[in-house]
């Protein structure tokens, strides 16, 4: 008898220094606790997140494989999933929040359904979606665009772009950047879209520091702020005609 394939379970992590407890469910953290292999983006801190997680074993105990995320198109199929076909659950872990999303695991999700191995998110915090629940702009449509480019006139373009494209199709538009260039990527926006055109800029989601503001960009311009060196989410809505 064929012995029966291990899943693939989709683990979320935190998204700042705050207690597990608060933000990870009871049922994420049971289902996790009885994982002993892993595929993660950097093994140093996987084992620091799991280590918070109360794993039931020594951490040393643990396999873990990394996934390169600047060449994620690995051919080497059992080394993501190999114990699954032993029967073994595997966890997928992102650096922060959940995997797939912003994140090269979706790679390794890809190789999963391609070989028939059950694919299982777990409940976690997702930065993309908190931002967009807590901006006050419209939920119903809306695009992540990932980071926009960091030289001045390709982001310029790249702002006029996603403001109008938000008029036009009354969406919202999600992206994130490197936190020590929130502040420049805040100005930018400020320089380049019309003045009622609202912006939210959420930072720090779920932490004891959690900011979420929305304003238009003409309050903004009177507005002394700094998200220096915080992790943020940046959405624009746009009600131009």
């Amino acid at each position: 008898m064929d012995r029966p394939l291990g899943k693939l379970y989709l683990i979320p992590t935190l998204l700042g220094d705050t207690a597990v407890e608060s933000v990870i469910p009871k049922g994420t953290l049971e289902v996790v606790r009885e994982i002993r292999f892993f595929v993660v983006e950097n093994v140093r801190t996987a084992r620091r997140m799991l280590s918070r997680m109360s794993m039931p074993c020594p951490i040393d105990e643990l396999e873990f494989v990394e996934i390169d995320k600047h060449h994620p198109q690995n051919p080497d199929f059992m080394t993501f999933l190999g114990p699954a076909l032993e029967g073994r659950n595997i966890g997928l872990m992102s650096e922060a929040g959940v995997p797939c999303v912003a994140d090269p695991g979706a790679y390794v999700v890809g190789l999963a359904h391609q070989a028939g191995i059950r694919v299982v998110p777990l409940v976690g915090p997702n930065a993309m979606t908190l931002a967009l629940m807590a901006a006050g702009f419209n939920g119903q449509s809306f695009c992540f665009h990932g980071y926009l480019p960091i030289k001045g006139p390709e982001r310029v373009n790249a702002i006029r772009s996603i403001e109008r494209r938000s008029a036009q199709m009354n969406e919202t538009e999600l992206f994130i950047e490197t936190p020590f260039r929130n502040n420049a990527m805040l100005d930018a926006i400020l320089k380049t879209c019309h003045n009622n055109t609202e912006v939210c800029v959420a930072c720090d989601l779920t932490t004891s520091e959690e900011t979420v503001v929305s304003k238009t960009v003409g309050e903004w311009k009177k507005t002394k702020y700094d998200f220096d060196k915080r992790p943020a989410v940046f959405l624009i809505y746009s009600c131009l005609k």
